[in-house]
């Protein structure tokens, strides 16, 4: 039993309220209408912090068709510029990840999309003797059934999907089990009506990154647990409800 359910499962035992969040694997989507430039050093710079270790990191990126060749090009670009090392050297730009179970995690993930035919652009591989250091990787072509299209990496690996239209987008973005944050790009307003009310998550940020401020509430939906954190929502965990009746 994932750790999350577990303690959810002993809290109710005692009849405790809690806030789950428990991860998730984001999906970001995008349309043939925006700038590929712009928006791929922005989602570059989101999917490569903290070496991909953050709950909200785009992991699944879904590109338009006509998108699709000028976006993870210049995502690859960008993805070998990145320069990994010591946090204390001011040239690093991404750092080592939590421990050595990560660094073979993220191994044992790339190689399992390979050998079902995924293509590895850039990346791919441990840095060095020392430290938990691996390369920022990019995959294409990843099939269906690969274990990085269904498991959290919590690490610096990004896959490149192609899709047709609105409706096979979501219907990939809203395939897990979790739920969790999600964005997407696009200068259509009835497209990004249409997937702000599509995506099966938690949270949805259009156009920017948008998610994680204090003053707006942060949490999931389905195996990405419940209840909110930040904002006025993040206070509903703590308070009671009581309903008063009284006849004079």
């Amino acid at each position: 039993m994932p750790v999350g359910k577990l303690l959810a499962s002993l809290a109710g035992q005692h009849m405790k309220r809690a806030t789950m969040e428990l991860g998730g694997h984001a999906p970001v989507l995008i349309f043939d209408d925006v700038d590929t430039d712009s928006v791929a050093t922005l989602l570059a710079g989101m999917k490569y912090r903290n070496a991909g270790q953050v709950c909200v990191s785009p992991t699944r990126f879904f590109v338009q068709n006509k998108a699709y060749d000028k976006f993870v090009s210049k995502f690859i670009d960008l993805a070998k510029q990145i320069k990994v090392g010591d946090g204390m050297d001011p040239a690093s730009k991404m750092g080592p990840l939590a421990n050595p179970r990560r660094v073979n995690a993220m191994e044992s993930i790339v190689l399992d999309a390979q050998e079902k035919g995924a293509k590895v652009q850039t990346g791919g591989n441990r840095i060095g003797n020392e430290g938990n250091f691996f390369e920022p990787t990019v995959l294409t072509d990843v099939p269906a059934d690969a274990r990085i299209l269904h498991e959290e990496p919590f690490g610096p690996i990004a896959t490149m999907i192609r899709f047709s239209d609105t409706d096979e987008a979501l219907s990939k973005a809203n395939s897990l089990p979790f739920g969790l944050a999600s964005y997407a790009f696009t200068h259509d307003s009835r497209i990004a009506t249409k997937v702000s009310n599509g995506l099966d998550q938690g949270m949805v940020s259009i156009n920017h990154f948008g998610i994680a401020l204090p003053e707006t509430p942060f949490g999931g939906i389905k195996d990405s647990g419940y209840g909110h954190e930040g904002g006025i929502e993040g206070l509903n965990a703590y308070l009671q409800t009581k309903f008063v009746s009284q006849l004079s």
